[in-house]
């Protein structure tokens, strides 16, 4: 009787075995469930939270090689120096520019577009020579004697809404005027580069690479073509005009 006794307690009834498979359920299948909610919400928010955009940076160049007619007591050296000078032949409008200091002038470009959007860009850009070779752009040969150096040390964007501003944007130009001599010849030599670097707002941020890149290539293009026609028309003019004041003079 005690074996029976002892094996029938290791034996459930009905009852118990329906009791017992509840009770199962509920300590192994809810759990479960709440371990598949926890891990997977915090798993979907860092990823939108710290997501990184790469900004899309984009460089044009241009390079001017023209004839350089220079007199004796009016060389272009000497034109370079009078920067304010130099200024007003590259940038006419005197409305759209405000002069710093010695070597800096404020400048309101003319709109860009930019896919549906008008930007009105305000620029500080420096003038300032050198010479005897020392601290030249790259590309400039050491042994030219005067250079003026073009650069963009401040920008601003203006027009666009708080919504449509840009996360990061950057504007770079560097720039190099400069006389080459050969012999008796002369040569006006110039070189330019553009670059623009910025992120979209979020929303336009769909807008596919191949139509951004095409449409900042096409601005670039315009903007730096725009400076290298006042170059080669504007400036020559003007210096044309600074020789014969000097031929005057000494008369």
């Amino acid at each position: 009787m005690s074996e029976v006794a002892a094996g029938s307690s290791f034996i459930p009834t009905y009852h118990q075995f329906c009791s017992g498979r509840r009770k199962w359920k509920d300590q192994v299948v809810k759990p479960n469930r709440q371990w598949r909610y926890v891990v997977t919400q915090p798993k979907w928010q860092p990823l939108i939270k710290n997501q990184m955009v790469k900004p899309s940076t984009y460089t044009s160049r241009i390079f001017t090689d023209l004839p350089l007619y220079e007199s004796p007591g009016a060389l272009f050296d000497e034109y370079l120096e009078d920067k304010p000078r130099v200024f007003k032949a590259i940038f006419p409008d005197k409305r759209r520019s405000q002069r710093i200091n010695e070597e800096e002038w404020k400048i309101q470009m003319l709109p860009i577009q930019f896919l549906f959007l008008t930007v009105w860009p305000v620029i500080d850009m420096r003038l300032r020579c050198k010479t005897g070779g020392k601290d030249y752009p790259s590309g400039v040969p050491h042994n030219v004697t005067k250079v003026l150096e073009l650069d963009i040390i401040r920008w601003e964007l203006q027009g666009l809404d708080d919504l449509l501003k840009p996360s990061h944007f950057s504007l770079g130009v560097k720039g190099a005027l400069y006389p080459e001599r050969q012999a008796m010849r002369s040569r006006l030599k110039g070189q330019l580069e553009m670059s623009i670097s910025f992120v979209l707002p979020p929303v336009l941020a769909l807008v596919p690479e191949d139509g951004l890149r095409s449409v900042a290539e096409s601005v670039l293009k315009r903007l730096v073509e725009n400076m290298k026609h006042k170059v080669n028309g504007s400036l020559l003019a003007d210096y044309n005009e600074f020789r014969k004041q000097k031929a005057k003079n000494l008369v």
